[in-house]
């Protein structure tokens, strides 16, 4: 084994640096790749993609690897030679795609060359891939496939020995890959296109294949010219994918009472009782782990497959959802499970009637299978309640299977569907909800989860509130932060909105104060703002801090209290003061609420509209036009125009200040004719789709009052 690492100890790798530093145990990790220890070379895997190949970077020491992996994989005697190839496959991937003459840097200063420095050498040992790719060990077989289609130049051989492969391979992966791998020759290799392309046409409509190769053969030629693909694709792949299902379960057989194959999880009966979460971990944290560690899970093997196809139909909405349509409504539940997520995807990036999709999405909501139910009620939470609004009787359907005490169960599986479910079913405002909600709290069994529905449900505040003060007054103030209680728990209680609430907030803005959390205390302040001169209760405690040296706590302060007692003469001058801060754009939005009263800081928004950052002349204007309102129109919207045209992540805030400006927004209606006119969901990839939401129903509003008419469909 020796031999594979000579020359190791002649590589200078202290000189190198990877992701957190220097390579100096670069070495060492390969040495252990080797180890008759399957924990050992599992761990030295670990290392070398977490640090050598950081998130698929590539590094001189990346490179230096090379020949080094190559020898272990050429080694028979060698173990998880499969897992040096991939590593392998996967290093050289990402050297392809860099610039061929780009220069890059590690985090630790280190220049690279990717390209230069591991392309070639791939090329130059093609050869070892070609004898791998038809190995006796199918794990080894599957990764050095690819290889083939990435590095071997000569186009003939490589289409020559993937036909080959084909009709040597039994195993469905095997096949699949070989098909993947020649569409991928095809796309980089000219030469090798038209024949390529020819085969996989001929394989997709010969009936002689089977299904899975045929459905293959035809989102891999669609791949390779997406743009020539016509309307026949999807439904022939609804075709084959419904000649793969399996027959249904005989009745009386619960096939669904056991995940999907592969998933990873026990069936739901006999779950066994969940590990006590680590004391030191925020329950929130712990759950954010578990949904990356589901995140990706891949259940049927069409899955890659379909993702592909979804990615070439891309705006074509109706062929994407007649796929989904199928996928939703296969017999095989792990088909099901997957759409799912790629149902989210859909309705998260396009515009449209999605409301067929949420009804199947409400039929996979079956209490006796919790694994799928629980992922698509939490894709049903996650959407907006005008869109979610078919599945709530299904929502309530399964809760009530459940019960209230399915929030507490020991079994995982049970107690996700059912939480996840009672949330989704509380963002629709339906009182069905409140007794699991009310079992967690009072249990404290995953109460985070219930704190955030909470607010959605202000009918249910004489239940609700009392819990939610206590909890907000028992909470440990040194766990402030992204993982605390506190700010969920001052959320839900500004949600609901009941006066009620304003001792428990005051109280916690007196004790953020006391224990320095700025962040807290400014929280609790906006939430008193909520309730208006209803909260005048709270002045004493707020007045001082409205002189705070903390802006963000000065700033709330200041909003609390034009809220609480409405005297623009306090008021306008410190928020004047505030426009010269990093505060400067909520404050000038709690200007703009004043509105005439705050003439005197106009001079001051007048200025900002020179500003180099796009947003804060949006503020500034949004407040000029109400403050000065029509008479400023000329020159607010030009503004916001040239905003939303440079950076529509702004179109939010544009909207709202135009459908406050009534006529004089006429001149804006081209441009809100072609934001409604675009199929993809608009804002940029932070925007979620509840606010892609208001932004066509703003838009609308806009539109219909300027141009009456017949009423328009809802968004």
């Amino acid at each position: 084994m020796i031999d594979n690492f000579e020359g190791l100890d002649r590589v200078d790798w202290p000189s190198m640096g990877h992701a957190y530093g220097s390579a100096e145990e670069v070495p060492l990790w390969l040495e252990q790749m080797a180890s008759p220890d399957a924990d050992v070379r599992t761990s030295a895997f670990s290392r070398f993609y977490g640090a050598v190949h950081h998130q698929g970077d590539v590094y001189a020491c990346t490179a230096a690897s090379l020949p080094f992996l190559l020898a272990l994989a050429n080694d028979p005697q060698a173990p998880d030679r499969g897992a040096v190839l991939r590593l392998l496959l996967s290093i050289g991937s990402a050297a392809l795609e860099r610039d061929p003459d780009g220069v890059y840097w590690s985090p630790s200063g280190d220049a690279s060359t990717p390209y230069a420095d591991v392309v070639p050498q791939m090329r130059e040992r093609v050869g070892d891939f070609v004898r791998h790719a038809a190995d006796p060990d199918p794990q080894v077989r599957q990764a050095a496939l690819p290889a083939l289609g990435l590095f071997l130049d000569d186009a003939d051989q490589a289409f020559a020995l993937l036909r080959e492969r084909l009709a040597a391979e039994s195993g469905t992966v095997e096949r699949l890959l070989v098909i993947e791998t020649a569409a991928a020759l095809a796309r980089r290799l000219p030469g090798a296109f038209g024949p390529v392309t020819a085969w996989l046409e001929a394989l997709a409509a010969d009936a002689a294949p089977d299904a899975d190769i045929r459905l293959a053969a035809l989102v891999h030629r669609s791949a390779c010219a997406p743009e020539v693909v016509d309307t026949a694709i999807a439904p022939k792949a609804i075709e084959l994918l419904q000649q793969l299902t399996p027959e249904p379960a005989p009745p009386g057989e619960a096939e669904a009472d056991a995940p999907p194959a592969d998933c990873g999880q026990c069936t739901c009966a006999d779950a066994p009782v969940g590990p006590e979460p680590d004391q030191g971990v925020p329950p929130r944290l712990a759950a954010a782990f578990a949904d990356l560690d589901r995140h990706g899970r891949i259940h049927a093997p069409t899955t890659a497959l379909l993702t592909i196809l979804h990615g070439v139909l891309d705006s074509r909405i109706p062929e994407r959802t007649a796929l989904l349509t199928a996928q939703l409504r296969s017999q095989d539940r792990a088909t099901r499970y997957d759409a799912v997520a790629m149902a989210k995807d859909l309705i998260g990036s396009w515009r449209g009637d999605h409301g067929g999709l949420v009804r199947l999405l409400a039929d996979c909501l079956l209490p006796q299978d919790p694994y799928t139910a629980a992922e698509a009620a939490a894709t049903l939470g996650q959407l907006p309640a005008a869109l979610t609004e078919p599945a709530r009787e299904a929502l309530a359907a399964l809760v009530e299977a459940h019960g209230p005490t399915a929030w507490t169960t020991p079994h995982p599986l049970l107690r996700r569907a059912h939480q996840e479910a009672v949330t989704a079913l509380a963002r629709l405002g339906d009182e069905r909800a409140l007794p699991g909600l009310l079992t967690a709290l009072d249990t404290d069994t995953d109460a985070w989860r219930a704190i955030q529905a909470c607010g959605y449900l202000p009918q249910a505040s004489g239940e609700l509130l009392p819990r939610l003060s206590r909890r907000l007054a028992d909470a440990d103030t040194s766990r402030e932060g992204p993982w605390s209680d506190r700010g969920p728990l001052v959320a839900a209680l500004r949600r609901l909105g009941d006066p009620a609430a304003v001792p428990a907030l005051t109280a916690a803005v007196a004790v953020s104060v006391r224990d320095e959390q700025w962040q807290g205390a400014a929280a609790a302040l906006r939430a008193l703002a909520r309730f208006g001169t209803g909260a005048a209760s709270a002045l004493e405690t707020v007045r001082p801090l409205a002189d705070s040296e903390d802006q963000d706590l000065r700033l709330a302060a200041t909003e609390a209290l034009w809220s609480l007692e409405r005297d623009p003469v306090d008021a306008v001058p410190r928020l004047i003061t505030l426009l010269d801060t990093y505060k400067e754009q909520r404050a000038a939005d709690v200007l703009g609420r004043i509105g005439a009263p705050a003439a005197t800081a106009l001079p001051h928004l007048r200025q900002m509209l020179q500003a180099g950052d796009k947003w804060t002349r949006m503020h500034a204007a949004a407040a000029i036009y109400d403050i000065g309102g029509p008479a400023e129109a000329t020159v607010v919207l030009p503004v916001l125009l040239k905003v939303w045209e440079q950076n529509d992540s702004t179109a939010n805030h544009v909207l709202e200040c135009l459908e406050r400006m009534g006529p004089a927004a006429a001149p804006a209606l081209p441009r809100i004719h072609a934001e409604l006119a675009l199929a993809r969901r608009s804002g940029g990839f932070f925007k979620t789709v509840e606010q892609d939401e208001a932004l066509q129903r703003a838009a609308q509003t806009v539109i219909d009052r300027l141009q009456p008419g017949p009423p328009s469909p809802p968004c």
